[in-house]
């Protein structure tokens, strides 16, 4: 089996598209996914799984949440193994973790709009660009920042969501366990 990390983007944000984590375990255990744990209300799902397509898993779950829950959700689904492989990547290391995010993206962008976000430039606020993710360091904090997961998918026209430093090592965490 797989082990697998599913983001999702949007839930529980001021009363909008709720969905309670109990219930998001017990329709993906439905859905035949084994030892299923989330974290945190923001929807953050670890799962293990024999399918190996990311994109057959997000398209399943993303049906299942609406067969189940009435809306629709963009999710990303990736190995546990390629989110730690981001996160090992990070270029800011060395910098304050409350100030880092990791904007992850669901597909690679166009090279010309990497090289054209590349000369986009905010006070406070640095990224990196890769295949697969958006590395973020936000002096003043993400809530602050220009460039958030909204700016991102415009610029590179690809779906995205975005989690802080201790997110992502909690859901690594949980993963390697």
């Amino acid at each position: 089996m797989i082990t697998y990390i599913a983001l999702l983007r949007g839930i529980n944000v001021s009363g909008q598209k709720k969905i309670l984590m109990a219930e998001l375990r017990e329709m993906l255990e439905k859905m035949k996914f084994s030892e299923v744990q989330t974290y945190i209300q923001s929807g953050n799902v670890v799962f293990k799984s024999n399918v190996e397509n990311v994109e057959v898993l997000s398209e399943k779950i993303e049906k299942g949440i609406l067969n189940t829950f009435g809306f629709d959700v963009p999710i990303l689904v990736c190995k546990a193994a390629t989110l730690g492989q981001i996160f090992k990547n990070n270029p800011y290391r060395d910098k304050d973790p409350k100030a880092v995010c990791f904007v992850l993206l669901n597909k690679t962008p166009k090279q010309l709009l990497i090289e054209e976000l590349r000369k986009v430039t905010f006070p406070n606020e640095f990224f990196e660009i890769t295949t697969n993710c958006v590395y973020l360091y936000c002096l003043e904090g993400f809530g602050k920042a220009k460039c958030g997961t909204n700016f991102f998918e415009r610029k590179l026209q690809v779906q995205a969501t975005t989690r802080n430093y201790n997110t992502m090592v909690k859901l690594l965490d949980m993963s390697a366990s």
